[in-house]
């Protein structure tokens, strides 16, 4: 075909694609407009959502169940001084970063009562012993008023003294419960291996720990008991410096734990 009848022919092409309505030149191949508007009806696949950056999940530090631990630590003692480390050694307490001594007891552990206060004040994380401040003063004089006492070698007029927290509260302020929780299987140690014949509880956290309430201007002076043991609520010596009259109830308490150990 020669290039007179190319030009013919493209030129008649054009024309019968003007006549069908075709008005300008896109592309140079034809367009399938049906398989176009397919395309068009077909749905869509759904696009992956962006991944977005995700913190990294912390692991939660597990609690530390303080009392589990104390109640451990308290079964591992075969004695008092075995105890005593254990208790130095127990780090749950926050009281003890505060304090300047560890006060543990004081008296004779062979005693036939055990006499247990509240915690170590002032002068008591000084010294490192209970009951030796004011109160402890009066104390003192009121043991002697029945012939005890904790210097006493005679374990039937002897006394041991210990306190339900080892550990001076800042400003004497008076024990959480927490704190008397965490060391409560400490103190129910303590009074195992000291095996009292008579426990005397003074003031309202002794109570509070080994009783499980308070009130001690109710409880004085009822006999109850305590792990098994004969217990006498009692005034703490430092209520009485507060209030001399309550000296009276003090002092009928005093007779009767006398005549206890005396029947």
């Amino acid at each position: 075909m020669d290039s007179s009848e190319t030009y013919w022919t493209d030129r008649a092409l054009l024309e019968w694609q003007v006549e069908l309505g075709a008005t300008d030149a896109i592309l140079d191949a034809p367009v399938d407009r049906y398989a176009l508007e397919a395309v068009k009806a077909a749905p869509k696949a759904a696009t992956p959502p962006t991944p977005t950056a995700v913190a990294p999940v912390q692991a939660k530090t597990p609690e530390v169940d303080a009392v589990a631990l104390a109640r451990a630590a308290a079964q591992t003692a075969s004695d008092l001084a075995a105890l005593s480390a254990a208790m130095q050694a127990f780090e749950q307490c926050e009281l003890k970063k505060g304090a300047r001594s560890f006060v543990f007891c004081d008296g004779n552990p062979a005693a036939r009562v055990m006499i247990i206060g509240e915690a170590p004040g002032r002068e008591e994380d000084r010294a490192g012993r209970p009951f030796v401040g004011r109160a402890g003063q009066l104390l003192d004089r009121m043991l002697e008023a029945i012939q005890m006492g904790r210097a006493a070698d005679d374990s039937a007029r002897s006394v041991y003294i210990t306190n339900v927290l080892p550990w001076r509260p800042p400003s004497n302020r008076t024990p959480d419960k927490a704190e008397i929780a965490m060391m409560l299987p400490f103190l129910e140690r303590h009074i195992s291996l000291a095996d009292p014949e008579i426990i005397v509880l003074m003031g309202n956290t002794p109570c509070q720990a080994l009783l499980g309430r308070t009130g001690i201007t109710r409880m004085r002076g009822n006999w109850t008991e305590v792990l098994g043991k004969p217990c006498l609520p009692m005034f703490h010596p430092a209520y009485l410096l507060r209030n001399p009259i309550a000296k009276r109830e003090a002092w009928a308490d005093l007779l009767a734990l006398n005549a206890r150990l005396r029947g």
